[in-house]
């Protein structure tokens, strides 16, 4: 399976790599001089570091992340502080979320979420049947749950919260949790988002034009809008590769969290539904590298791996298909975005190596 998961994951990058060419021909243009700019920055600053990440840590004993766990999570989070200072961290719309050390400029929460599936790993696979237990499985899961939550709550950045939250519970689910225990942080999380939500007007509009888009088609449901047109212009076969329209300044964040609906527009229902095969056939190789490891620690690591990348991949093409909120989730290996890139590929570099061992 270690060779299918490498062959695999280098055709979803390049098919990822063509469509955000096309996605961000005229973006890039009018803001960089050059149709090519996200192209050109995703091969040279994302694509080629993360793959040279993954081939590093696909020769490193996977078995070497669970020693050092507790080091690892220690510092993503150390990084996530560094946010709040001002030599280091800076924000763009609102939003605190990026670092700047020497020049270097990354984006700590991506990091944190591949700490926190070696953390929750090297944690439950060393708890066997004490999991079940509140004080020595639950209570110390939901401390640092609760911690990382309130460091991105004050970014704000409750996209990476949900997703955080759901490589943490499906974690939690995979070691073997008891169900009431289970059941009663999942409440006390829906809970804490629903309050987050409510108390934050843009949150809460949000979800009302996920209700009802036509409430504000120029503000709050302009860009779920957008995307309908984007995706119902594609037909079957799509307008043809680089030949949609509502890239052209219609559809916001076209190299973003709205790419998928580029995608839809220029392939159609058939390009759209293979993209969607495609992160299906991953989800089923990782699935099969976890069956075949007898190790829990390994088991627990492909499957937050694998819940990492599929809970991102259907919460942007649910969002961008009017079938969940907008969030802001980008698309594994197709949206822009260096750190979130690099953290994938070497995450997926650790199950190389697990694969190989299995």
């Amino acid at each position: 399976m270690a060779k299918s998961l490498f062959w695999f994951t280098l055709f979803l990058v390049i098919f990822g790599l063509v469509m955000l060419s096309s996605a961000g021909l005229i973006d890039g243009r009018n803001k960089f001089g050059s149709p090519y700019f996200y192209f050109t920055h995703q091969l040279l600053y994302s694509i080629l570091p993360g793959f040279g990440l993954a081939l590093i840590l696909s020769r490193i004993n996977y078995k070497f992340w669970k020693k050092i766990s507790p080091l690892v999570l220690f510092g993503a989070l150390v990084l996530m502080v560094l946010v709040f200072v001002p030599s280091f961290g800076f924000g763009s719309k609102g939003a605190t979320r990026w670092l700047n050390i020497y020049g270097f400029v990354f984006q700590p929460a991506e990091l944190l979420k591949l700490a926190l599936v070696i953390y929750l790993a090297a944690w439950f696979s060393g708890r066997d049947e004490r999991i079940k237990n509140w004080v020595y499985g639950t209570a110390p899961f939901f401390v640092v749950l609760s911690f990382v939550a309130v460091l991105l709550a004050m970014q704000p950045d409750i996209g990476t919260l949900i997703i955080v939250t759901l490589i943490s519970l499906g974690v939690y689910f995979v070691a073997g949790v008891d169900l009431k225990h289970f059941l009663l942080v999942l409440l006390v999380i829906i809970l804490v988002v629903a309050a987050l939500i409510r108390f934050e007007p843009y949150r809460f509009d949000r979800i009302k034009a996920f209700l009802n888009p036509s409430i504000d088609p120029q503000g709050s449901s302009y860009q779920i809008n957008q995307s309908f047109i984007s995706i119902g212009s594609g037909g079957l076969f799509g307008v043809g590769f680089g030949q949609g329209t509502q890239k052209a300044g219609f559809l916001p964040e076209a190299v973003g969290d709205s790419v998928f609906a580029v995608i839809a527009e220029e392939l159609g229902f058939v390009g759209a539904t293979g993209t969607i095969i495609m992160f299906l056939a991953l989800c089923f190789i990782l699935m099969k590298i976890a069956k075949n490891t007898s190790d829990k620690f390994g088991i627990l690591l492909v499957m937050g791996v694998n819940i990492w990348v599929m809970s991102q991949a259907i919460i942007n093409i649910a969002a961008i298909s009017g079938l969940a909120p907008l969030t802001g989730i980008p698309l594994p290996f197709v949206s822009y975005g260096g750190t979130a890139t690099i953290a994938l590929l070497g995450g997926l570099g650790i199950v190389f190596n697990v694969a190989k061992r299995g």
